[in-house]
């Protein structure tokens, strides 16, 4: 293969709430960031895995990612990654003739083989190790697809990718937006139950905390200091310097504002779980009534003032977090982490509560998106985080549309 760009390699599966399109740039950035649980991996043939280093990011020709460090079984190996949607691709793309693979350690791929998959091997016919992605994601892939959709978007010029939008009739605009909220929710409260049935509900209340304080870019190793550090820790005098050195070589700190450092992060939240020790348990106790939540389809302006949303922002932030996080950090906390919770674990719908409640964290141009196509930003229909993320949900299919 020629030491150039790599092709745009993309796949069209079926997602939890219709099909959609996935990039397997999407797949590698998973790998780079570790954005997967690796507590307990195994390889296919049932070797224990760690990962010291995921390896450097190849854009040009060969492996995805070179001089990797892993752990197999306990013994160190210094070797190249290939990440592949399926285990038959490394023999579509004719890797196992190419000698530029023959250092290849482990072939990451995203989708467990069928029966008679031919796995990798290398030129000289040896196996190569296979590690399968798919159960160890935190969210679904449509999620991630999406995510990786918003950081494209956010280079261009948001005017120019709008101009679909603003030729809709505003009903059928509107429409739309709603039915991408609600897939977007759905998708939410279905990882969340996921989450509540592996770990119980405060630890995975812990983790979802821990989790959306990481942002994007930081999620996986925030997700990881979860996992070694109970809540229980945190009530005392966790040394976070520390917790945050384990991780060291993991934390993207690049172009990030002073305020969302990961240190800044964990220590915002020790000082939280020392005030509220008990935090999950209050948080599972303040689970709204149905109470009129059905009526979704109110102007969010009428909506907030009918349910109160004003106050009710107020005390959740006052009695589950003692006021540490503010603005929309703790807008996003709710509706990523508490509502999805709860909304997984009670019988009637949150949908409209968590489509009304405030906006959260999202790029400037999402909001001057919204303004501009005359959705929300107005006194009556103020911006919400339904809105936001019923575009995003249009971004992400927008991205697929031109994908294929």
């Amino acid at each position: 293969m020629p030491m150039d760009a790599k092709p745009e390699k993309v796949e069209e599966m079926q997602g939890l709430y219709g099909p959609f399109t996935i990039a397997e740039r999407v797949v590698q950035k998973l790998w780079l960031r570790r954005d997967f649980e690796q507590t307990g991996l195994r390889l296919l043939d049932g070797r224990a895995l760690q990962i010291r280093t995921p390896g450097q990011w190849n854009l040009l020709g060969g492996p995805d990612f070179r001089l990797a460090r892993l752990i197999v079984d306990g013994r160190s190996l210094l070797g190249d990654v290939e990440v592949h949607f399926h285990s038959s691709d490394w023999h579509a793309h004719r890797h196992a003739e190419d000698r530029a693979y023959d250092n290849v350690a482990l072939h990451v791929i995203m989708f467990p083989p069928a029966d008679g998959e031919r796995r990798a091997e290398r030129r000289d016919g040896s196996e190569i190790p296979t590690l399968v992605l798919l159960p160890q994601l935190h969210r679904g892939l449509e999620e991630y697809a999406s995510d990786d959709a918003l950081e494209r978007m956010t280079a261009r010029d948001a005017v120019e990718r709008i101009a679909e939008l603003a030729t809709m009739p505003r009903a059928g605009l509107v429409e739309m937006l709603r039915v991408q909220a609600r897939a977007r929710w759905q998708g939410k409260v279905h990882f969340a139950a996921l989450r509540l049935e592996k770990l119980g509900w405060r630890s995975a209340a812990h983790h979802a905390a821990l989790e959306i304080l990481g942002y994007r870019r930081n999620r996986a190793p925030m997700l990881a200091t979860a996992t070694a550090h109970a809540l229980e820790d945190w009530a005392g005098n966790l040394d976070v310097a520390a917790v945050l050195a384990e991780r060291a070589g993991q934390w993207q700190l690049q172009g990030m504002r002073p305020a969302n450092h990961p240190l800044g992060r964990l220590r915002q939240y020790r000082e939280w779980v020392q005030a509220r020790p008990d935090w999950p348990d209050r948080l599972r106790k303040i689970m709204p009534g149905e109470g009129g939540l059905q009526a979704d389809r109110l102007a969010t302006a009428q909506f907030r003032k009918q349910h109160a949303m004003a106050g009710l922002r107020t005390m959740w932030s006052r009695d589950i977090t003692a006021d540490v996080l503010g603005g929309s950090r703790f807008d996003t906390l709710v509706c990523d982490g508490f509502l999805p919770l709860l909304g997984a674990t009670i019988a009637h719908d949150l949908f409209p509560l968590w489509f009304h409640w405030f906006m959260g964290d999202v790029p400037v141009e999402v909001r001057k998106a919204l303004a501009a196509l005359g959705v929300a930003g107005t006194k009556p229909a103020p911006f919400s985080h339904g809105w936001a993320q019923g575009f995003l949900g249009w971004i992400s299919e927008r991205e697929a549309r031109a994908s294929r």
